[in-house]
């Protein structure tokens, strides 16, 4: 895994979501790694606008040709987009999974910032 794969100004999750933080608000995908490592995916299953979550819940699914996996929040807050786009076209996932297959953005609670998220480094040593 490269670098340029793992971009410098997001948080990364252990279970391998990335956050970008903008105020108040996240929006929150899954890493190239993880996209590879699930090979083509071909179903997105969204959180609903307006879901109040809690770290570590499930949020959805990611159905790939290989397998299914869940989508975990990496922190809590209220849901208030949803990317649609991949209930058309989950491909982008695979070929953008930073700028196009992003998932949802969360409004982040003021009184539970999440502590456990990786820098890029962190999440580059986590990986190898």
């Amino acid at each position: 895994m490269t670098t340029e794969n793992i971009p410098k100004d997001l948080l990364y999750s252990k279970d391998h979501e990335w956050i970008k933080l903008d105020g108040d608000l996240a929006t929150i995908g899954i890493t190239h790694h993880a996209q590879s490592e699930l090979g083509d995916i071909v179903y997105v299953e969204l959180p609903e606008i307006d879901d109040e979550i809690s770290e570590g819940d499930t949020i959805g699914t990611i159905e790939a040709v290989k397998t299914v996996a869940d989508i975990y929040a990496p922190l809590s807050g209220t849901v208030v987009d949803v990317n649609a786009e991949l209930e058309d076209d989950s491909t982008c996932m695979n070929t953008s999974p930073y700028e196009d297959g992003w998932i949802a953005v969360i409004k982040i609670n003021s009184n539970t910032y999440p502590t456990d998220l990786l820098t890029s480094e962190q999440y580059l040593k986590l990986i190898e």
